[in-house]
């Protein structure tokens, strides 16, 4: 078991000392918040153990959990690297693409492992089907929230479409070849509702909507390729697969055919994958203790969180 230790105590470094407490994989040595009343809170109410700073965490554990602000990531990563330990950073890795490249180098020449929690990878409805999305050439994806006043530091693209600018990007095998986009603040300093138009060097076009004043919750997401249609409901868990054959000779009664000008007639049929209910954020949790033990890949590596961060930071520079 990994010794591990969680900077930040906030309602999602909650989430995270809860989920590490119960795995297997993990010895949970506690954790740091730099609000001493918010630290004293949590560690009376759940018994887990509050460090004074946070260098007494860092040299107490092998895996250093980042949960604080975007703005001190870099910071705290930083540390932990140059200390020999692996970490594992919430999204936005941090606040610029100079500083994620720099988190990288440091954990290059330290030779120790990052993970960054794009938990949308997890999403059981998004692992049912992403063998499924093999060459998309153009994906639609909406991801709608109540207002919050957590997280608007930031812009929604930081914020919210960065999950989708990963699940993105981790489909299709291309390059980023142009970014279109358009931003409205309408409650808060930074755009509350933003829409961006990606094209791939490969022909593949994404049109991403996000917004954090909406009146409802949405998180959906439209693949079309060419034999396939396929939807994700990352909040409802739920999936949808549409597929196109040649039709047989002597189609059945209930069989749905479409036949076009020329005369070539196509079979659609549907699949219904297998959605298996799963806690997310302990699978990316887990899944890096994995690739620490066995020295692979993290599902999530720096670089991937790196090149998301680089594609919001042009969606909002076009703003």
């Amino acid at each position: 078991m990994l010794k591990v230790g969680v900077l930040g105590a906030g309602h999602l470094g909650k989430i995270h000392l809860k989920l590490l407490n119960q795995s297997n994989k993990y010895n949970l040595v506690g954790f740091y918040d730099p609000i001493k009343e918010n630290a004293q809170k949590v560690a009376a109410e759940f018994g887990y153990k509050a460090f004074d700073t946070i260098q007494d965490l860092i040299n107490a554990v092998d895996v250093v959990d980042i949960v604080t602000p975007t703005l001190s990531h870099f910071d705290c990563a930083k540390e932990a690297i140059e200390k020999g330990k692996h970490i594992f950073i919430e999204k936005p890795i941090t606040k610029t693409v100079e500083e994620a490249d720099a988190l990288i180098e440091l954990a290059k020449k330290h030779q120790v492992k990052g993970q960054v929690g794009h938990v949308e990878r997890f999403n059981p409805a998004f692992t049912a089907v992403k063998n499924s999305i093999t060459n998309p050439m153009f994906i639609e994806t909406h991801r709608l929230a109540e207002f919050n006043p957590r997280g608007t530091d930031v812009p929604v693209v930081l914020d919210l479409m960065i999950h989708d600018i990963d699940i993105i990007l981790s489909v299709v095998k291309s390059k980023v070849k142009k970014v279109n986009a358009s931003g409205v603040s309408v409650i808060s300093d930074t755009p509350d509702i933003a829409n961006a138009r990606i094209e791939f060097e490969n022909g593949c076009v994404a049109n991403l909507t996000a917004s954090r004043i909406s009146l409802k919750n949405m998180r959906k997401t439209r693949f079309f390729q060419r034999d396939a249609y396929i939807a994700v409901d990352f909040f409802e868990k739920a999936t949808e697969v549409v597929r196109m054959k040649d039709a047989p000779e002597k189609p059945g009664d209930f069989d749905m055919i479409l036949q076009n000008a020329e005369g070539v007639k196509k079979q659609i049929y549907f699949e219904n994958p297998t959605v298996d209910a799963n806690n997310a954020i302990l699978d990316e949790l887990e899944t890096f203790a994995d690739a620490i033990n066995n020295n692979t890949t993290p599902i999530v590596t720096l670089e991937q969180g790196t090149e998301a961060l680089r594609i919001a930071h042009l969606i909002i520079n076009n703003f």
